[in-house]
């Protein structure tokens, strides 16, 4: 099969767990938006915040490790198993550390009062680590069905149960307040709860996506290899500060924004406007996180072949494409697209296209960062993370005070930047590969460009700018295909050969 065509196939099929399933989880986002006030959405942004960091730490790089000692170890079932054992234990071990300082990190993080909140992210958190390898297990044998149907189980327990919580509970208990129906809910039901329900429903979808996992835990035929361990460990431990300073680009700024907001402000309100908006621009991170759970085993299987470093500066061309079209999309329809948020939350919408072309150049990062992977110098990665990272924190010290909210958005753009120049340079060095620069830049050019244009046009009606916009987008299609049409036409002439044969 083409590799481009089965990267394809498998992208697709990830994406139906990844970007629909995902869009179905934006659901929650008008919800909570409408529900929640800004302070209280703020709250949730924030515990989010530190969650993503803590997953980064309790699986520290061990998919990728294991689809890396999967390629080279003959026997890929101890690979597995000790990959699982290690998780398994630090997991363990994570949540006995919480258990033990539950009041004292309550206390820091200023929930005294709920000290649950920190207990029920701890086995959240537990529960996602020890899940981590079978689900990239089955990337890694190519069931990429049944990890979206797992995935799709996942994300749909979440939604049901916010919706069951948020929304249908407080409708029965305001709108049936005297009858048996709102008795019986009442009985579990405190309206006043609605952030701890939201964290409850997280554990409980947590739980149950480990009880579908478990035919692929081997339970009774499991085996630890010390040595392999430490093999392991020594491969994963750049790709956890790779990991950890990643997850620190992507939250630190909700962690900094509530400390270092001037006096005065109301600084959860201002966090939960700008989460809000943040969940708009992840609209671009969800192409990149369903290309990445295809793309990281592709790359693998693909190393050393034939023509593999062309291959890979294809696939950078046309996820820079693809990528540049989302932003060209979001932002000549972000009149529609900032509906999704509350009117509340709507004030930091112009924080959208920044935050969409950050997320953009870590989407070509990742594309990047293949060459120390493949060439087993995942120090450089860590290096160019931990720069990204404190160049991130930096300049949110810098920014936050002046500007709030903005001056994050603008740390995120700026360090993903960097991060990517870096990569490019340092691959080119120790692991060359043709990629076409110049059409990497005029594809970010021309629809930042179009973007820009719109943005100046004074449209009469907004009939008119949805006209106009929608010729945008086909103008910026028709350029792609004028430029690419060699290149479709001799991937679609291969497909159709291997196709027939």
């Amino acid at each position: 099969m083409n590799p481009l065509k089965k990267l394809a196939g498998q992208a697709a099929i990830y994406g139906l767990s990844s970007i629909v399933g995902r869009l179905l989880n934006y659901l929650l986002v008008p919800l909570y938006t409408r529900v929640l006030i800004t302070s209280e959405y703020g709250i949730v942004t924030e515990m989010l915040a530190y969650v993503s960091i803590l997953w980064v730490i309790l699986t520290y790089g061990m998919e990728t490790t294991f689809f890396r000692f999967s390629e080279s170890e003959k026997d890929k079932p101890l690979v597995y198993h000790t990959a699982i054992v290690s998780l398994l234990f630090t997991s363990i071990l994570f949540v006995a550390v919480v258990l033990i300082n539950t009041q004292s990190i309550t206390a820091w993080m200023g929930y005294i009062g709920h000290e649950e909140y920190i207990v029920y992210f701890a086995f959240t958190l537990a529960l996602d680590a020890v899940a981590a390898i079978p689900f990239a297990r089955l990337r890694q044998q190519n069931k990429a069905l049944r990890f979206a149907v797992i995935k799709l189980v996942n994300i749909g327990s979440n939604i049901l149960l916010n919706l069951f919580f948020v929304l249908l509970c407080p409708f029965i208990v305001k709108n049936y307040g005297t009858g048996i129906l709102a008795e019986i809910v009442n009985s579990f039901f405190n309206p006043d709860y609605l952030i701890g329900y939201i964290i409850i429903s997280y554990l409980v979808t947590s739980l149950l996506t480990l009880i579908l996992l478990v035919p692929d835990i081997p339970l009774r035929s499991i085996r630890f290899s010390a040595e392999l361990w430490k093999r392991m460990i020594g491969y994963t431990w750049p790709l956890l500060v790779v990991g950890i300073a990643g997850s620190v680009n992507l939250s630190i700024d909700k962690i900094m924004l509530p400390r270092l907001l001037p006096k005065g402000t109301d600084v959860m309100s201002q966090l939960g406007i700008y989460g809000a908006c943040y969940k708009i621009s992840i609209i671009m991170t969800l192409f990149v996180q369903t290309f990445r759970y295809a793309a990281e085993p592709f790359f693998f299987s693909e190393s050393g072949k034939e023509g593999s470093k062309k291959l890979y500066a294809d696939v950078l061309n046309f996820f820079t494409i693809f990528v540049a079209l989302i932003f060209l999309v979001t932002m000549m329809f972000i009149d529609i697209v900032i509906g999704f948020i509350g009117v509340d939350y709507r004030e930091g919408a112009s924080v959208i296209p920044v935050l969409l072309m950050g997320n953009l150049f870590l989407g070509v990062y990742f594309n990047l960062s293949i060459w120390y992977k493949l060439s087993n110098q995942t120090i450089y990665g860590a290096i160019i993370s931990v720069i990204g990272a404190v160049l991130n924190i930096i300049l949110n010290f810098i920014f936050i005070p002046a500007f709030g909210y903005y001056g994050s958005a603008w740390a995120v753009f700026i360090s993903y930047f960097v991060m990517m120049v870096l990569s490019y340079f340092l691959g080119q060095r120790y692991f060359p590969v043709p990629y076409d620069i110049l059409k990497f830049f005029l594809y970010l050019a021309i629809p930042v460009a179009l973007y820009l244009i719109s943005k100046n046009i004074p449209f009469p009606s907004a009939i008119v700018r949805h006209f106009v916009n929608s010729g945008f987008v086909l103008l910026y299609l028709a350029i792609i295909f004028k430029l690419e049409k060699d290149t479709l036409g001799g991937l679609i002439k291969g497909i159709t050969r291997r196709g027939k044969g």
